[in-house]
């Protein structure tokens, strides 16, 4: 379902869009699609840092289990 809304918008902006508009059917489904992206790129973000939080949490047993792992190395 689609709600009609106004934005604001700079003619920077409205001039850029209108120059890669090509493919979209108008402004609206241009804008859509970018926001959909950016919505993307955003989840993304926040799953890559709630990633990095539990690595970071368990660093130390992961170093030493790394450390470990490389004195069963044979020198070469």
């Amino acid at each position: 379902m689609k709600t009609k809304t106004s934005i604001t918008l700079s003619v920077e902006v409205l001039k850029a869009i209108d120059l890669y508009i090509g493919q979209y059917k108008s402004r609206s489904a241009f804008l859509e699609t970018a926001a959909r992206q950016f919505i993307v790129q955003l989840e993304r973000k926040k799953t890559e840092q709630r990633d990095l939080e539990i690595i970071n949490r368990h660093a130390d047993s992961l170093n030493a289990e790394a450390e470990d792992v490389l004195t069963y190395q044979v020198p070469l």
